[in-house]
């Protein structure tokens, strides 16, 4: 199962009152695990940046000029996403932003329709109704280190995202296989980078005996019954 974590920044909250997308995180999340591909691009909004933007997220127009446009960088990124559903906090806000840019470049066919969007937003809302549900709220309860966070970030709050969604959606334990050796890769069993599996650990003291020592040796007499070809000799049980 593919899904792409995404975020964006932006110069404003309405795309229609003139503000644009200033940087696109986004990375690629095989059966809720991140596989360490990413899409990440800062972009020049051919504007000026509001104070109050900049101080969001830390991106100046000395920064931003000589950038890539949105247009430059709009099949790529639609490449990357390809037909994978969305993971986005606060949907309609990336989803309004990154469809008015797809507009804009001439690539209304793409937009992105709400039902592809997985809104975490929503979900934490459901979840934990009253409570606070923003990103950096979720990280404090579920125990996610986001102590690089001094500014929003796309690729780092994507980043954050996707741990916040895994939490979401049932905790670590989703994507793990209990079959020995096997783990929680991609279709062609690729391990994603990052990925440890699971293993049992010794006990820190052995378990008592459970067979008595007369019991043992009729157990031995037994199998001398069963013959030469009996899978109790063949493992030496």
């Amino acid at each position: 199962m593919r899904e792409i974590s995404l975020d964006t920044e932006t110069t404003g909250f309405k795309p229609h009152e003139g503000h644009r997308i200033v940087e696109i995180g986004a990375l690629e999340l095989r059966n809720h695990v991140p596989t360490g591909e990413v899409f990440h691009v800062y972009l020049d909004p051919e504007r000026e940046m509001p104070e109050s933007a900049a101080k969001v997220h830390g991106l100046t127009d000395d920064f931003l000029r000589g950038k890539p446009k949105f247009a430059d960088i709009a099949n790529d990124f639609l490449a990357f996403i390809g037909d994978a559903p969305l993971v986005i906090h606060n949907a309609e806000f990336d989803r309004g932003f990154i469809n008015w840019e797809l507009k804009l470049a001439g690539l209304e066919a793409h937009v992105i329709p709400p039902e592809r969007c997985i809104d975490t937003l929503l979900i934490a809302r459901r979840k934990f109704p009253g409570a606070k549900a923003s990103l950096d709220a979720l990280c404090k309860r579920f125990g996610i280190d986001n102590s690089s966070r001094t500014f929003h970030g796309a690729l780092l709050d994507a980043e954050l995202l996707a741990d916040v969604y895994l939490e979401l959606v049932g905790g670590r334990q989703i994507g793990l296989s209990l079959a020995a050796g096997e783990d929680a890769g991609g279709p062609g069993g690729e391990r994603p980078e990052g990925f440890a599996a699971a293993r049992a650990g010794a006990r820190p003291r052995p378990l008592p005996e459970r067979l008595s020592e007369e019991a043992r040796r009729a157990h031995a007499a037994f199998v001398q019954t069963l013959g030469e070809n009996a899978i109790w000799k063949k493992y030496g049980l």
